[in-house]
């Protein structure tokens, strides 16, 4: 076997040991819930990847230390793998009430869905992606050992988006330098990436707990202020009730999850740096200017859309903060209620819902919102999407060869983005770079788009071009929110699409096609 297979097969093996943690500290949430039922379903989950984790260590422990390509498809690999094995809790708990094995109650609609390993890979999937579309029809019937779980894996995957980009993704070119190399501070947060993942998960436990204590303020119940902050900082979106945020109808908890949405949007290097003390980065890095930006823009126009297409008008009396807004103010406020929120919780990539966008939302206010999912925030943060710095790029660069026309060949020409002066070779190849990604990331939303036209149902009595778009880029932007078409009746090749959409979309593309081709022309091509 080749060398650079067994790498893969040790570190893929050590991703397998250490997910083995998570079932087990999930019987904490089990035995507190009383939900014994759920034990030998936990248990399953983290003897069986554990001991085929067990094995590819040892089996190839003298495997030599893999470099950046072989990382790229370690992480492929075991993203994967990670979402394959957090399928077992979804489909044994629903075969355990569905037997009745280990007096666990009967079985309802929203778990027999899992009863279908398809529908419970693609529920893993959507949690370790930070996705959040969902197979749950009733989130609330679910066991809360379930609801922990799916909120846990989107825990767990938004860390480890952090620090696969700081590990492995980490390279010049489009920004993906930028969680260990910030614009303002050019330097990596700790000296060692294992001390930089270790800074990473106290900022993020650090949020976490703030998150929960300002939601449990908020109104919320201690459980659901758990769950929500976790999903919510993680940028993922998993909900514990029907209709998301929409269910507590609180606009409170709606604009409190506004600030937490945006943290995970931020660069992380940045967060570090603000604990530090360094508040000059909030408007001296070039991203978190785009991040603020885009957010401000993107808001006012949802918010224009709406309250000029009369969604919200002739709604009833709004009381906040005892304050109350009838007519024409209720009518501008609810505007500016759901439509911050939804363009936060699309270009923060997390998928939270509080209304009805497949409903009377406007085609134009329902593209808003999926150009919102497919930008995505910050590199180096918990989103999805393309990212604003390629964007930035993208834009900033065709300006600058635009604008070069005017300029004598002669002429010594220095790129600026933020505060890095690029050369025009440098800018060449972060300009390329941010094309490829861009363009390789169109490619697969139209991939989606096209499979998804050919087998849900259109037209007056299905669904529209513009629903299918936003669908499809809410999967690649990992995103999660729906206009109803994602759910446990979706045509097996729609969800098969879409497993391939969140895949991609979470590890931006270019690992998946490293791991592709080498699997296509064999792993021995990554000698480095």
């Amino acid at each position: 076997m080749v060398s650079g297979l067994r790498s893969v097969g040790r570190d893929l093996g050590r991703i397998l040991e250490a997910f083995a943690v998570m079932p087990t500290a999930s019987m904490v949430v089990a035995a507190a819930w009383r939900e014994w039922y759920v034990l030998p379903s936990l248990l399953v989950a983290a003897v069986v990847p554990f001991a085929v984790g067990w094995w590819l260590t040892e089996s190839y422990a003298d495997a030599r230390e893999p470099g950046k390509l072989h990382g790229m498809v370690i992480a492929a690999t075991g993203w994967a793998t990670v979402g394959v094995f957090g399928a077992i809790p979804f489909v044994g708990i629903a075969v355990s009430m569905q037997q009745g094995w280990f007096g666990a109650p009967p079985l309802n609609a929203t778990m027999a869905a899992f009863l279908n390993p398809l529908n419970a890979v693609f529920e893993s999937f959507s949690g370790f992606t930070g996705t959040g579309l969902t197979m749950s029809v009733h989130e609330n019937t679910l066991p809360h050992t379930l609801q922990w779980w799916r909120s846990f894996t989107e825990w767990v995957g938004g860390v480890g988006v952090i620090v696969l980009t700081t590990a492995i993704l980490a390279r010049p070119g489009s920004g993906s330098l930028t969680l260990y190399e910030s614009e303002a501070r050019s330097e990596k947060i700790h000296p060692s990436i294992v001390s930089t993942v270790r800074t990473i998960w106290w900022i993020f436990l650090l949020f976490t707990f703030v998150s929960i204590v300002t939601l449990w303020l908020a109104g919320l119940p201690a459980w659901d202020a758990i769950n929500h902050a976790m999903t919510g900082l993680a940028t993922g979106g998993f909900s514990i009730t029907d209709n998301s945020i929409a269910t507590y109808d609180s606009p409170l908890v709606d604009f409190v999850l506004l600030p937490i949405m945006t943290l995970g949007s931020i660069a992380f290097p940045i967060h570090y740096l603000l604990l530090q003390g360094h508040f000059e980065n909030v408007y001296e890095d070039l991203q978190t200017r785009w991040v603020f930006g885009f957010f401000a823009v993107g808001v006012a126009a949802l918010v224009w859309l709406l309250y000029t297409g009369r969604v919200y008008h002739g709604t009833e009396a709004i009381t906040f903060l005892g304050v109350t807004f009838t007519g024409q103010a209720a009518a501008i406020f609810q505007s500016v209620r759901y439509g911050a929120f939804q363009f936060v919780s699309a270009a923060s990539c997390t998928g939270f819902q509080t209304a009805s966008i497949g409903g009377s939302w406007s085609a134009a206010s329902q593209l808003v919102v999926s150009f919102a999912m497919v930008v995505g925030a910050a590199s180096g943060s918990t989103v999805g999407g393309i990212k604003l710095v390629r964007l930035a790029t993208l834009l900033k660069g065709a300006a600058f060869r635009v604008s070069g026309v005017f300029y004598p060949q002669s002429a010594v020409r220095t790129f600026r983005l933020g505060d890095r002066k690029l050369s025009s070779a440098e800018l060449t190849q972060e300009f390329e770079e941010a094309a490829i990604i861009s363009l390789l990331w169109g490619v697969f939303l139209v991939l989606g788009i096209a499979v998804l036209l050919l087998v849900v149902p259109m037209g007056p009595d299905g669904f529209a071009l513009e629903n299918v778009v936003f669908e499809v880029a809410s999967a690649q932007g990992n995103v999660g929110l729906s206009t109803g078409i994602t759910g446990p009746d979706m045509p097996t090749a729609a969800k098969l699409v879409f497993l391939l959409n969140m895949w991609v979309g979470r590890l931006e593309i270019i690992p998946v096609l490293v791991t592709l081709r080498g699997v296509f022309r064999g792993f021995g091509v990554y000698r480095q």
